[in-house]
């Protein structure tokens, strides 16, 4: 029988567990955003099972204009993660068992730390938990690099007094940012980073605007009708050129949940009508039923080189940080 574990704190015969000092004292982990530690001996990484765990790990980041990995992989042979190496933030190990296992663990090593177990006795086991898990193994490495884009963004905050008394949330954001443009349920928050700028819409519309059997369309609707309205291109007039969604690619649509409340996830494309200007947006449009609304919060980038996902991942985290006051 295949045994699933999700947080646990010991694996018997899989590894000893820490004693003494060093299970008394978890040091803290470390590691840059989006680097993932995969551990696996040398002649497997270079086999079949390194090549799913490619596919995986670094499969392209959706919404992007160009492609990225979704985490920049460090192989680790299994008989070197020992010691300090132990401490990255997140990794990925392959054991042998006996049946199929899948375990993600929190900080065994370090904390925190998010590690994934995957086994089996032998290849095609391996190779198939791999592919059967991936949604699984994406999202908790993914979400532990949101926590920790949060956690650090947390250390400086921008007063976020104005949204809150008029669109009734908290968010998170960096004191780099500033408020480009505000209304009474408007905003416009930007960020200058080298060749490029960070920009965030905060702004309600009613539920109705969004059919549950039309949520594409009706959001690019919206994000265009705001983007004639309050994002011009560079010439300033946004009656001639303004932001909109790039027409040649559809979204990809996704649902979640921020601050428990359901919302609909949208990543694509924009571009500026009559420009050459165009980068990748997130958008969340989240439903809040008590006050017939749906919340739009958004994220998009202007940055026109590759390595845009670092700076979506910094969007994404502070879109998420969002609490309803009510």
């Amino acid at each position: 029988m295949k045994k699933i574990i999700v947080l646990v704190c010991a694996f018997g015969v899989l590894f000893s567990c820490k004693e003494g000092a060093e299970a008394q004292h978890i040091p803290s982990s470390s590691g840059r955003l989006n680097n993932l530690s995969v551990v696996v001996d040398h002649q497997n990484w270079k086999g079949e099972i390194g090549e799913h765990l490619r596919k995986v790990l670094a499969s392209p980041v959706d919404g992007l204009p160009q492609q990225e990995p979704m985490f920049n992989i460090n192989h680790i042979p299994t008989n070197a993660f020992t010691g300090f190496v132990r401490n990255n933030r997140t990794f990925v190990k392959i054991i042998k068992t006996e049946t199929p296992y899948f375990s993600i663990v929190t900080d065994t090593f370090a904390k925190p730390q998010t590690g994934i177990f995957i086994g089996g006795s032998n290849i095609a086991e391996i190779t198939k938990e791999i592919d059967e898990q991936k949604p699984a193994i994406l999202k908790a490495i993914r979400d532990t690099e949101i926590t920790e884009k949060q956690r650090r963004i947390a250390k400086s905050l921008k007063d976020d007094k104005k949204i809150t008394e008029k669109l009734h949330i908290n968010i998170d954001f960096p004191t780099a940012y500033r408020y480009a443009k505000e209304g009474d349920d408007f905003f416009w928050i930007r960020k200058d980073i080298p060749k490029g700028s960070m920009e965030i819409l905060l702004y309600q519309v009613p539920l109705s605007k969004i059919d549950e059997n039309n949520v594409v369309a009706d959001i690019i609707k919206i994000r265009d009708s705001i983007g004639k309205k309050h994002i011009p291109g560079p010439s300033g007039d946004v009656e001639d050129s303004y932001m909109r969604t790039e027409e040649a690619f559809s979204p990809y649509l996704f649902t979640t949940k921020i601050d428990g409340k359901f919302a609909y996830e949208t990543k694509g494309t924009w571009d500026v009508k009559g420009a050459f200007m165009a980068g990748p947006f997130v958008n969340y449009a989240i439903r809040d039923e008590k006050n017939n609304r749906y919340l739009i919060a958004e994220g998009f980038l202007f940055r026109p080189s590759v390595n845009k996902r670092d700076h979506m991942l910094e969007l994404e985290a502070i879109l998420k940080s969002i609490k309803f006051k009510n």
